[in-house]
């Protein structure tokens, strides 16, 4: 089949401005580079907040490099067929299917030698759908395809692989890693989104005994119940009654770690009063305000608080123990769409608690 000059993609122009429209396909710009069919992918939080104007640099940077703005195509996970690749790539040829990764990566940088591929210095990291167009399309250019792609085995399920671009290595590692949850913890995960329940279900790995899910959709709690959480709380009374809530299911002791799932103040705010003396924040939300920040009461309880943008590091290791059935992953893909019904998957996912939606994945 031969690539076509142009395709259909859901494009970013700025604050609550987003189109399904015609734009040129990608080619090979790199000799590090992959050109990816897409066969599915899948709406982020992340997307709903570019489309909101949470991100307003990317507008501001790509003017700062080309003097122009012409839009960003959204999205930064999914899984495809390559369809082109550059000279330097060894590792995939064309017709192997492959699982994307949200995050490029050189390999060969300082950040990258340290795995901080989030923070690659030769323009990789988180870019796909942010500083360079990204997979809510028919086709996408990905970068550093050697180190960025994953081959996707027969006997997985595809939706499940969707969530490997993404969902899953982050709350594994910027929630479970960075909160550095061990076995016999108390921890409470602040947002049942798809990442919160990435970090639910990674966080099982290493046998907390006590995993509290709040938020203020009875719809998500009662899944994360049925996905492994011990204890629910729902938040929607204010911040007071969820904290005296896990104090309460805590002994008034708190948390052992606390882990931040969502991006807003209030879902920050529960877990800085809940963690206990010795214990870790791990703020894995994306966040557009500021916060409250109470060091005058944290100072002092020895506390180890984290942020972080997924490396993408330990993606292979889930890939593997997806392939093996450990994760029921397959259970957060509420809702499937074909790719012509863009619009209406991104409607249903910014209505999702009224329309009982965890991830939608749109199939072409």
């Amino acid at each position: 089949m031969t690539k076509p000059a142009t395709m259909k993609a859901m494009t970013y122009y700025g604050a609550d401005d987003i189109r399904f429209e015609e734009r040129p396909t990608p080619a090979i710009i790199d000799p590090t580079d992959a050109v990816i069919r897409m066969t599915k992918t899948t709406i982020c939080g992340t997307d709903l907040g570019i489309w909101k104007g949470k991100n307003p640099e990317i507008e501001a940077t790509a003017r700062a490099k080309t003097g122009e703005w012409t839009g960003r195509i959204l999205g930064h996970e999914g899984v495809g067929v390559v369809e082109e690749v550059g000279s330097a790539v060894k590792n995939f040829k064309k017709g192997d299917k492959v699982i994307i990764s949200c995050v490029s990566r050189c390999g060969s940088c300082e950040n990258c030698q340290k795995q901080l591929y989030a923070h690659c210095r030769a323009d990789g990291g988180w870019i796909m759908g942010y500083m360079i167009d990204g997979t809510q399309a028919e086709y996408v250019r990905t970068p550093f395809a050697d180190n960025s792609l994953y081959h996707l085995p027969d006997n997985l399920n595809t939706d499940v692989a969707v969530f490997l671009s993404d969902a899953l290595p982050t709350g594994h590692e910027i929630g479970v890693q960075y909160g550095d949850v061990k076995p016999g913890d108390s921890i409470v995960i602040v947002g049942a989104g798809p990442v919160g329940m990435g970090v639910l279900l990674t966080a099982q790995m290493y046998s907390p005994a006590t995993i509290i899910m709040v938020d203020m959709d009875d719809n998500r709690l009662a899944m994360a119940k049925e996905m492994g959480a011990t204890h629910t709380v729902n938040s929607s009374s204010g911040v007071a009654d969820a904290v005296e809530a896990i104090r309460a299911i805590t002994d008034g002791r708190g948390v052992d770690c606390a882990i931040e799932a969502v991006g807003i103040p209030d879902a920050w705010d529960i877990c800085q009063k809940t963690v206990k003396e010795g214990g870790n924040i791990a703020n894995v939300g994306v966040h557009g305000t500021s916060v409250n920040f109470e060091l005058e009461k944290l100072w002092i309880k020895n506390l180890k608080i984290t942020t972080g943008l997924v490396n993408a590091n330990t993606t292979g290791m889930l890939l593997k123990t997806c392939e093996c059935s450990k994760l029921p992953m397959d259970k957060l893909a509420t809702h499937h769409f074909k790719f012509d019904e863009m619009e209406k998957a991104y409607d249903v996912f910014k209505h999702a608690s009224e329309n009982k939606a965890m991830k939608v994945i749109i199939e072409y």
